[in-house]
Protein backbone atom coordinates (compact mmCIF):
# COMPACT_ATOMS: atom_id res chain seq x y z
CA UNK A 1 0.00 0.00 0.00
CA UNK A 2 1.10 3.69 -0.67
CA UNK A 3 1.57 6.24 1.36
CA UNK A 4 -1.31 8.77 1.33
CA UNK A 5 -1.11 12.16 -0.64
CA UNK A 6 -2.20 14.83 1.71
CA UNK A 7 -2.32 18.76 1.64
CA UNK A 8 -3.12 20.98 4.22
CA UNK A 9 -5.08 24.33 3.04
CA UNK A 10 -5.22 27.14 5.42
CA UNK A 11 -8.01 29.29 5.24
CA UNK A 12 -10.11 31.93 7.62
CA UNK A 13 -13.54 31.08 6.45
CA UNK A 14 -14.37 28.97 9.85
CA UNK A 15 -15.25 25.32 9.75
CA UNK A 16 -19.23 26.06 8.82
CA UNK A 17 -18.58 28.25 5.69
CA UNK A 18 -15.80 25.84 5.04
CA UNK A 19 -17.80 22.89 4.68
CA UNK A 20 -20.64 24.76 3.06
CA UNK A 21 -18.16 25.65 0.31
CA UNK A 22 -16.70 21.73 0.47
CA UNK A 23 -20.36 20.59 -0.19
CA UNK A 24 -20.33 21.36 -3.77
CA UNK A 25 -16.92 21.58 -4.37
CA UNK A 26 -15.67 18.52 -5.13
CA UNK A 27 -18.68 17.73 -7.75
CA UNK A 28 -17.71 21.00 -9.31
CA UNK A 29 -13.53 20.52 -9.48
CA UNK A 30 -14.61 16.88 -11.40
CA UNK A 31 -16.85 18.92 -14.11
CA UNK A 32 -13.67 20.58 -14.87
CA UNK A 33 -11.36 17.88 -15.28
CA UNK A 34 -13.05 15.59 -17.29
CA UNK A 35 -10.80 12.41 -16.76
CA UNK A 36 -12.00 12.98 -13.35
CA UNK A 37 -15.34 11.37 -11.99
CA UNK A 38 -16.48 11.16 -8.86
CA UNK A 39 -18.13 7.60 -7.43
CA UNK A 40 -18.73 8.33 -3.84
CA UNK A 41 -18.93 11.79 -1.85
CA UNK A 42 -20.07 11.17 1.74
CA UNK A 43 -20.33 13.78 5.23
CA UNK A 44 -20.21 12.60 8.40
CA UNK A 45 -20.14 15.66 10.70
CA UNK A 46 -16.73 17.93 9.71
CA UNK A 47 -15.50 15.33 7.65
CA UNK A 48 -15.80 13.85 4.13
CA UNK A 49 -15.09 10.76 2.53
CA UNK A 50 -14.74 10.03 -1.30
CA UNK A 51 -13.84 8.35 -3.91
CA UNK A 52 -13.26 8.91 -7.46
CA UNK A 53 -12.23 7.58 -10.49
CA UNK A 54 -9.49 8.98 -13.06
CA UNK A 55 -8.05 7.04 -15.95
CA UNK A 56 -10.07 4.00 -15.20
CA UNK A 57 -8.67 3.78 -11.85
CA UNK A 58 -10.06 4.42 -8.25
CA UNK A 59 -8.96 6.79 -5.41
CA UNK A 60 -10.48 7.07 -2.31
CA UNK A 61 -9.48 9.42 0.92
CA UNK A 62 -10.94 12.06 3.26
CA UNK A 63 -11.44 15.58 3.94
CA UNK A 64 -11.12 17.06 7.64
CA UNK A 65 -12.44 20.53 7.99
CA UNK A 66 -11.36 21.88 11.35
CA UNK A 67 -11.82 26.39 11.81
CA UNK A 68 -8.74 27.34 10.26
CA UNK A 69 -7.59 24.78 7.88
CA UNK A 70 -8.28 21.85 5.51
CA UNK A 71 -6.49 18.60 5.56
CA UNK A 72 -7.41 16.38 2.49
CA UNK A 73 -5.48 12.85 2.69
CA UNK A 74 -5.87 10.58 -0.84
CA UNK A 75 -4.62 7.06 -1.37
CA UNK A 76 -3.53 6.71 -5.30
CA UNK A 77 -3.27 3.65 -6.81
CA UNK A 78 0.17 2.74 -8.11
CA UNK A 79 -0.57 3.68 -11.84
CA UNK A 80 -1.47 7.03 -10.74
CA UNK A 81 1.01 7.80 -8.40
CA UNK A 82 3.17 9.38 -11.12
CA UNK A 83 0.60 12.11 -11.01
CA UNK A 84 0.94 12.43 -7.49
CA UNK A 85 2.64 15.98 -7.66
CA UNK A 86 0.43 17.23 -10.39
CA UNK A 87 -2.58 15.98 -8.11
CA UNK A 88 -1.11 18.02 -5.26
CA UNK A 89 -0.70 21.24 -7.03
CA UNK A 90 -4.57 20.73 -8.80
CA UNK A 91 -5.80 20.11 -5.26
CA UNK A 92 -3.79 22.66 -3.36
CA UNK A 93 -5.15 25.38 -5.87
CA UNK A 94 -8.34 24.41 -6.25
CA UNK A 95 -9.26 24.20 -2.63
CA UNK A 96 -7.35 27.53 -2.20
CA UNK A 97 -9.67 29.14 -4.92
CA UNK A 98 -12.73 27.38 -2.87
CA UNK A 99 -11.87 28.32 0.34
CA UNK A 100 -10.61 32.25 -0.35
CA UNK A 101 -12.59 35.20 1.36
CA UNK A 102 -15.31 36.65 -0.75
Amino acid sequence: MSAPLIVSIPHSLGRDEAIRRLKTGLSRAAANVPVLSVDEERWENNRMNFRVRAMGQVAAGHVDVEDAVVRVEVTLPWLLQRFAEVAQAAIQKSGQLLLTKR
